[in-house]
């Protein structure tokens, strides 16, 4: 069973993709945030990691560089509200994710990315 860390400070986020991981078959670890997450991580590291962009305390960009660097063959999807789809797909590319979402996103296409991910 794959192992996907969840990184959002969004709670309901959190929940809401934990628990559609799950369904899938996956088993999940959710971090609040982006220190905890790479704390998280480097104690047991996840088959994926699903990072929100806009984070306190160590945001997206920060989290998934830090990951990348320090982990070469960490697979990211990142996400985020916030920001325009073009100049997100652009930054997260650059700092070592595979793929970048706009929430709000579909959940399927989510689980698609996530299987996507891990077959390759």
């Amino acid at each position: 069973m794959a192992t996907i860390l969840v990184m959002d400070d969004d709670a309901s986020i959190r929940t809401l993709l934990s628990t559609a991981l799950q369904a899938a078959g996956y088993a999940v670890v959710e971090a609040s945030n982006g220190h905890e997450g790479l704390r998280l991580y480097r104690q047991r590291p996840a088959d994926l990691v699903i990072v929100d962009i806009v984070m306190p305390e160590l945001n997206g960009p920060d989290t998934i560089l830090a990951l990348t660097r320090e982990f070469l063959d960490t697979k990211v999807i990142a996400i985020s509200g916030v920001f325009g789809t073009d100049y997100m797909k652009k930054t997260a590319s650059l700092l070592g994710a595979r793929q970048m979402f706009r929430k709000p996103f579909g959940v399927e296409e989510l689980l698609r990315a996530v299987r996507y991910e891990l077959a390759h």
